[in-house]
């Protein structure tokens, strides 16, 4: 089995790859706040409050995922994504392909099998984004050991004076690191404190002191661990820019926080720009995981120190990161857009039926009624087979029930088939979930003696209404009992299963092998796959005798003047049409129905 049709078959995948698309929209919703409360508060607030508004920013990024999984329900994205139509055209036709009237009337939806691809293809990246954090972690715990030493006692000694001023209770080692070209910290239950070679007699004793003390403020503020945290956050959520965006905004007033910590302590401004001067005409390594001196722009650090007005930033704006992310969204709202809401009927009777005869669906114009099982509402509803419908109680199968509704205007029947959804759902309680499993299907390929399929004639079928606003008579699973004189001709593209003397008779005209393969699928309650390559129509006459490979048809009844010579529909496809079905596994989409009840009074 294949990545692909791994992701697949769980439930959760459908789940994740929705949560992950919702988060489109609220990482934009979060950062818009985010940046109005930000230039709400510009002028008065220092970097401790910006710190703590885009940490609660990054945090709320962080929480709204894991908010939206415990709100979804396992049929959320079900019931709201919407591919193709939900009845076709002729009477005894399986599910087609979606039909331009749907596509206009009902915003785009995430066809639901291109949703473990969004999974697939998130899971690859956070396996390299992972990739690449693990890979910073192991370099900066590996500068606590490689190429170090311990650093002068005096320089210990005034690190541990600093600690005391700066009320740093933990101990904190000082080494001399031959692979750091500025000051930093690692770990944060046994902080360590890294300065390059030659800091110690190349800077003067009040540098040093006053760069220890902003690095002794990352340890005191627990930075270490809020950046290993950020970093996490960055990499489940990397496909978001607002998520980057706000996130250097943190790491930046993380560092002015540090650099007025330093300062407030050490009691000297131009000390302190002038050791960060000197950082800055180093040659700068970058280890994510690990708390640097030269964090964020020194240029811009060292202006703010002086009160000087900040170098011009090479960096996006947040309005062209706001304004990016919103694009983001907004094409992916274009392209994998839900309805608001399912459509409902505005009134709708359902009362147990005890009508025999055939079971009926009828999309009418303004309305839709209904003599049939809950089965066979599904089927229509979610425009699958009936071998596709898994799980329930047994009087699904079994209890009819008589429906008459009514619609505003005269909508299509693709909004039809829509408000059925909506009906089972508020009225039955249904709730589903889609898997896709591997089950036997047949394959249709040519016979070895090629094929037998009569060209269309003239006068063979007869048209429907184009705009399919009068469908005929809906009629799963049954076939029309016998009756004197000729059968009615079959709607063009369509075709009907009779009961005759000698057993089943399949009449069609135009016929599409697309088509053939549907309908064979309702027949043998089994998934057939065209693979013949043939792409014309054909007219269709089909005699078989009903059997345990056709379990979707009826018995003959008792007593009826059966041909025994009449072959089993296997084999008359194979002599008749040319054709073969052979037995296979592939995937198969089923629902599976996890509640229903019978349904609520009128």
């Amino acid at each position: 089995m294949s990545a692909i049709q791994f992701l697949s078959s769980p439930p959760w995948v459908e789940h994740l790859g929705w949560m992950l698309l919702h988060f489109l929209w609220q990482g934009v919703l979060i950062a818009a706040v985010y940046a109005a409360t930000r230039k709400w508060i510009a002028r008065s607030a220092g970097p401790n409050v910006r710190y703590v508004l885009a940490c609660a920013a990054l945090a709320g990024m962080a929480a709204a995922p894991v908010i939206t999984w415990s709100l979804m329900n396992p049929t959320a994205a079900v019931s709201i994504a919407v591919s193709v139509p939900h009845v076709a055209n002729t009477p005894t036709s399986a599910p087609a392909v979606a039909t331009p009237a749907l596509l206009s009337s009902v915003p785009r939806a995430l066809p639901e099998p291109l949703l473990p691809w969004v999974v697939a293809i998130w899971f690859a990246g956070a396996l390299v984004f992972w990739f690449r954090l693990l890979s910073g972690w192991i370099r900066a715990v590996r500068l606590r050991s490689r190429l170090v030493r311990r650093a002068p006692p005096e320089w210990q000694q005034a690190l541990d004076r600093l600690k005391t001023r700066i009320r740093v209770s933990r101990p904190v080692r000082l080494l001399v690191s031959s692979l750091v070209q500025a000051p930093a910290v690692v770990g944060w239950i046994r902080p360590v404190v890294l300065v390059p070679v030659g800091a110690l007699t190349g800077l003067p004793p009040e540098q040093i002191e006053a760069l220890l003390l902003h690095e002794l403020a990352h340890i005191r503020r627990h930075d270490y661990l809020v950046n290993v945290l950020q970093s996490v956050v960055e990499t489940l959520l990397f496909y978001h820019p607002a998520v980057w965006w706000v996130s250097s905004h943190l790491r930046t007033e993380r560092e002015l926080c540090c650099d007025d910590v330093a300062v407030s302590v050490s009691g000297d401004v131009l000390t302190y720009a002038r050791a960060l001067a000197e950082l800055e005409s180093s040659r700068r390594i970058h280890f994510g995981a690990a708390m640097a001196a030269t964090g964020g722009s020194l240029a811009h650090r060292i202006a703010r120190l002086l009160g000087q007005p900040r170098p011009a930033s090479r960096t996006l704006s947040g309005p062209g990161v706001i304004a990016a992310a919103m694009l983001l969204a907004i094409t992916a709202f274009t392209v994998f857009g839900q309805p608001v809401a399912r459509p409902k009927f505005e009134v709708a009777s359902i009362k147990p039926s005890q009508e025999p005869g055939p079971m009926t669906v009828r999309p009418l114009p303004g309305r839709l009624t209904a003599n049939a099982t809950v089965k066979l509402l599904m089927q229509n509803a979610y425009t699958v087979h009936l071998f596709q419908i898994l799980g329930g109680p047994d009087w699904i199968n079994s209890e009819r029930y008589e429906i008459e509704a009514k619609a505003a205007g005269n909508i299509s029947r693709d909004q039809m088939f829509l408000m059925l959804e909506s009906l089972l759902a508020d009225r039955f309680q249904l709730k589903i979930h889609r898997e896709t499993r591997d089950l036997p299907v047949y394959t249709l390929v040519a016979a070895r003696s090629g094929l037998k399929l009569p060209p269309p004639k003239d006068g063979g079928c007869v048209s429907l209404v184009p705009d399919g606003t009068v469908p005929p008579e809906v009629v799963r699973g049954r076939m029309t009992p016998p009756g004197p004189g000729q059968p009615p001709l079959s709607p063009c593209g369509g075709f009907r299963t009779r009961l005759e003397n000698t057993g089943a008779r399949m009449r069609g005209g135009q016929i599409t092998m697309p088509e053939f393969a549907r309908e064979l699928s309702i027949v043998l309650a089994r998934t057939v796959i065209d693979k013949t390559g043939f792409t014309g129509l054909f007219d269709l006459q089909l005699d078989f005798l009903p059997d345990e490979t056709t379990p979707a048809l009826p018995a003959p009844p008792p007593g009826a003047p059966l041909d025994s010579s009449s072959p089993s529909i296997l084999t008359a496809i194979q002599e008749q049409l040319g054709l073969r079905l052979e037995s296979a596994k592939g995937p198969v989409e089923v629902i599976i129905v996890d509640h229903i009840e019978r349904p609520s009074a009128n």
